[in-house]
């Protein structure tokens, strides 16, 4: 089985909502994306043969997703009072709203299943919140 591996980063806030301890607060990461492709063949003809795909391909499907959730607030849908949505939304902030709790190990499955629509045969995807942590999703 042959694999292809990229990553990318971004930078947004978020907070767990309903947990007891200091990530209950608003707070920050610089989030990497590793997506790992797999393949049991090469294409066979053409500028991309001997590659499952062109890394540069690759490295912007990822980046795109990256880019996205770049300087945002990701939030649990609900997890905000309708008042303090409408302030933040008033003053502009770029707000995404997902629905489940913004967790690593959430956002291994969001980012697996984001990659996957783009048409990529995804192997596993990890999530890193700090260079030490990272929570994965895939076979």
């Amino acid at each position: 089985m042959y694999q292809l591996k990229t990553h990318a980063s971004f930078d947004s806030a978020h907070f767990l909502a309903g947990y007891n301890g200091k990530c209950s607060n608003l707070h920050g990461h610089r989030w990497k994306i590793e997506v790992t492709l797999k393949s049991s063949q090469l294409v066979n003809e053409g500028q991309t043969r001997g590659m499952i795909v062109d890394f540069g391909e690759l490295k912007n499907a990822v980046k795109s997703v990256a880019d996205d959730h770049d300087h945002s607030l990701i939030i649990e849908t609900g997890s905000l009072k309708d008042k303090t949505m409408e302030a933040l939304k008033e003053e502009n902030f770029k707000i995404i709203q997902v629905p489940f709790r913004p967790t690593a190990e959430n956002f291994a499955k969001y980012f697996y299943d984001l990659i996957k629509e783009k048409g990529y045969d995804v192997k596993f995807v990890e999530v890193y919140e700090i260079p030490n942590n990272c929570a994965g999703y895939g076979e």
